[in-house]
């Protein structure tokens, strides 16, 4: 009599996990979207065109050719002055946790191969606040466009304006910057600024609105104090959109909106008649 070997049962595989960041739901029309789709686009909801907010680093990548080709200030490194409690703490996880030493990256890059400086803040480090290390990138960035004569271009995500732990240092940094707007100013150096979603505070109220053009992206939030406080502060209803990039346009605080698909067209056309008319 024979036996028919038992068959060996088939190995289950084991189950594919998905990361934690495949998904992404828009904010704005809660599509889900893959987060590799969306990379695609820049980070904007083909579904309704909602910008997400990227890093510093991410949008160098948009914009420039290469990206940042070569740094200005890497190695710059904010301290306490003020011993402000947990302020050392906080520095540290930012740094590890984003790869960069303060809020904001500057350097040297090409638009469709024109050479420009470049300076972008991320407001996923501490708001992309203004702090000493982020005024003295923004001037040595600037210093060496009015030297190099280079285009220069800032884009900008910083909802935290000056940032108050470092005090009086921080607000110091407003007039910094502009000394470096001015620099570019005399040395007849196009200098474009990219307003995206947010840019507040004592950023916007120095360089960010010194441009020699100014762009914004759709629906970005600009301004100096937010719409919260201040319809809390007069007690009246704000218009719908007010302080919205559409709502700038309007009243002629900002240039033009484009959308971030958009941009790098944009500013490369921009470069080469402003870079036209100063030759």
């Amino acid at each position: 009599m024979f036996f028919k070997p038992k068959k060996t049962p088939p190995k289950r595989e084991k189950p594919l996990s998905v990361p934690d960041d495949f998904w992404v739901k828009c904010p704005s029309c809660q599509t889900i979207l893959p987060n590799i789709e969306l990379e695609k686009t820049a980070k904007v909801c083909p579904k309704c065109s909602y910008h997400f907010r990227i890093s510093a680093y991410e949008y160098a990548s948009i914009l420039l050719d290469n990206g940042i080709e070569k740094e200005i200030g890497k190695e710059l490194v904010s301290v306490d002055p003020l011993n402000f409690p947990d302020y050392k703490s906080k520095l540290e996880k930012y740094r590890k946790l984003y790869g960069m030493n303060d809020a904001s990256v500057a350097g040297i890059g090409h638009i469709d191969g024109i050479k420009v400086t470049a300076f972008f803040t991320d407001f996923g480090f501490l708001g992309g606040s203004m702090g000493s290390v982020f005024g003295e990138k923004f001037y040595r960035a600037a210093d060496h466009a009015s030297k190099s004569r280079l285009p220069f271009i800032a884009v900008l995500f910083s909802g935290g304006g000056a940032r108050m732990h470092e005090g009086i240092y921080s607000l110091m940094q407003m007039a910094k910057t502009t000394v470096g707007v001015i620099k570019l100013e005399k040395a007849k150096v196009p200098y474009i600024t990219i307003l995206c979603d947010p840019t507040m505070g004592g950023v916007m109220a120095s360089f960010a609105a010194l441009g020699d053009v100014i762009i914004a992206e759709p629906g970005a939030l600009i301004g100096f104090a937010g719409p919260r406080v201040i319809q809390q502060t007069i007690r009246q209803e704000l218009p719908e959109g007010f302080q919205r990039s559409e709502f700038q346009l309007e009243h002629g605080q900002v240039d033009l909106v484009v959308d971030r698909r958009e941009m790098k067209k944009t500013v490369s056309r921009l470069l080469r008649m402003m870079l036209a008319s100063v030759l």
